[in-house]
């Protein structure tokens, strides 16, 4: 089947036969690093992620002040994040086909724009429905971003450098949910969650522009098709293979744990023995820079420990930070989410760049699947992290958790046996003979 039955590009799929090699190829016109438009194309999308997650956990750090000011218990207050990833889920395969036929950047610009506007109108929300409404727009507007992204770098970044560009395009983000988060902290301390959201607004007006004007044109992007029925049957072929969905379901259980925790640890932090300052709260999400290490490094773990190697590492420095979290000191909670974030960052990057390297034809729809399940993951992990932390406390938040991780180790597992039996079945040739 052609790449036009398909609706993927003709590029994408040369870069599918490329992939499967690791020798270098001096007529390879990708970028790599230390080549032209490297350095420029990862400050670009390292920005996007900045303002995608910047954006999309605005309100993450405010809950406890949302719930205060609007009257809402944390479980309603909530919604404010489901809201908000629940439209990217919703979104991004449309999206995705969206950027098939009209372009990675041009998607990602106008998704950006969107956003920010939007953004610019959240402190505004009268009420709470009408805050959850606006924070569903924007999360919607954002779904151009994730897949469009990882198909461009697929197709515009050599094989062998796209694990590490990847890595740092999830590093971006990374920094913009920290720094969205510790700049609504502290701001709100002073002016209220209402001031706090629109500062985030404004840095992501900045890097917005920033984006648009540092990102360099497509030069291995094919138009591809809009019709429905083609759509459908790249998404079916998708769904269709073992590796994909296994990395679909891993994405969603990591982000499950992910979000029910940064959900919740304001309400925890907030409450006794801690009585922490919102200001400081903020501050606790400083340790999204082990995200943007942990996220930038997967490559290098990849090529020590192999695949499942690198998720069986993230899942139990994730599992790990569970437990610690769970203990009445400040100073064991703080090092229980580096290792949550650690854990979650590497298992995300390695499950995210294996999509783009799996999938051999409609890469954006194979990302935008990632995307979804992940973000219905977010939007799960949230909502039932919330509701587990009111019947149950934090402990029952970290419960959740727990069984999301235990659930990456048996779908890892289950991989490591149908890769042996794959194994098991290809037929060896020795002197030209099968045995």
């Amino acid at each position: 089947m052609t790449p036009a039955d398909t609706g993927a590009s003709t590029t994408v799929d040369a870069a599918a036969s490329v992939s499967s090699s690791d020798a270098p190829d001096a007529r390879d016109s990708r970028m790599a690093p230390g080549g032209p438009g490297y350095r420029r194309m990862s400050l670009a999308l390292f920005l996007a992620g900045v303002a995608t997650f910047a954006l999309l956990y605005s309100t993450q750090a405010l809950l406890p002040l949302i719930s205060g000011d609007m009257g809402v218990t944390a479980s309603d207050a909530s919604w404010t994040v489901a809201a908000a990833t629940g439209g990217l889920a919703v979104f991004v395969l449309p999206m995705s086909a969206l950027s098939e036929r009209f372009g990675r950047r041009t998607v990602m610009t106008a998704s950006l724009a969107v956003a920010v506007t939007v953004g610019l109108l959240v402190p505004f929300a009268p009420s709470l429905p009408a805050l959850v409404a606006l924070r569903a727009v924007q999360g919607a507007a954002l779904a151009g971003l994730p897949a469009s992204a990882t198909a461009y770098l697929a197709e515009e970044v050599t094989p062998r450098a796209l694990v590490t560009a990847i890595g740092l395009f999830v590093a971006g983000n990374s920094v913009g949910g920290m720094s969205g988060r510790v700049i609504t902290g502290w701001v709100a301390q002073e002016w209220g969650w209402r001031i706090a959201v629109g500062a985030v607004g404004a840095l992501a007006v900045a890097c917005a522009v920033a984006f648009r004007l540092l990102l360099p044109a497509p030069k291995h992007f094919t138009p591809g098709s809009l019709r429905p029925r083609v759509l459908v049957h790249t998404v079916r072929g998708h769904l269709a293979n073992p590796l994909l969905r296994r990395l679909y379901a891993i994405g969603a259980l990591f982000m499950t744990v992910f979000g029910g925790v940064y959900t919740v640890i304001g309400y925890r932090l907030a409450e006794a023995p801690f009585s922490l300052p919102q200001g400081l709260i903020g501050s606790i999400f400083l340790v999204y820079l082990v995200g943007t290490v942990s996220a930038s490094t997967a490559g290098r773990l990849v090529g020590r420990l192999g695949r499942r190697g690198a998720l069986y590492l993230g899942g139990g420095t994730t599992a790990a930070g569970l437990l610690l979290s769970l203990a009445p000191s400040l100073p064991l909670v703080l090092l229980g989410l580096v290792l949550i974030t650690a854990g979650f960052f590497t298992g995300h990057a390695v499950a995210s760049s294996a999509v783009g390297k799996t999938a051999t034809h409609g890469r954006a729809q194979a990302s935008a699947l990632y995307q979804s399940a992940y973000y219905v993951g977010s939007s799960s992990g949230s909502t039932v992290g919330a509701v587990a932390f009111h019947s149950g406390g934090w402990a029952g938040t970290v419960g959740v958790g727990l069984l999301a991780v235990a659930g990456v180790v048996a779908i890892t597992v289950l991989g490591s046996l149908a890769a042996r039996r794959q194994t098991a079945k290809t037929p060896v040739r020795i002197f030209g003979l099968t045995r």
